[in-house]
């Protein structure tokens, strides 16, 4: 029985915490995409002389950004 409420209670703990860690991993993944990967591909792009494919990603991301934010 004891055996029983350790499994039962190691589960509940160590499950949230598994929980918690994807929710976090996913927050700081957001965030490297928005702060470092979109710019560099941006920028690139722009260098890279494709601009008509840059731009509409650029004004994409930034309808989203501002519909995101509105809290």
């Amino acid at each position: 029985m004891i055996t029983l409420l350790f499994i039962f209670l190691m589960i509940s703990i160590f499950g949230k915490l598994l929980i918690f860690a994807v929710k976090a991993s996913w927050g700081i993944t957001k965030i490297l995409f928005t702060v470092i990967l979109l710019p560099l591909v941006l920028t690139g792009l722009a260098v890279a002389g494709l601009v008509y494919i840059a731009l509409p990603v650029l004004l994409v991301a930034g309808v989203i950004s501002m519909l995101g934010r509105s809290t």
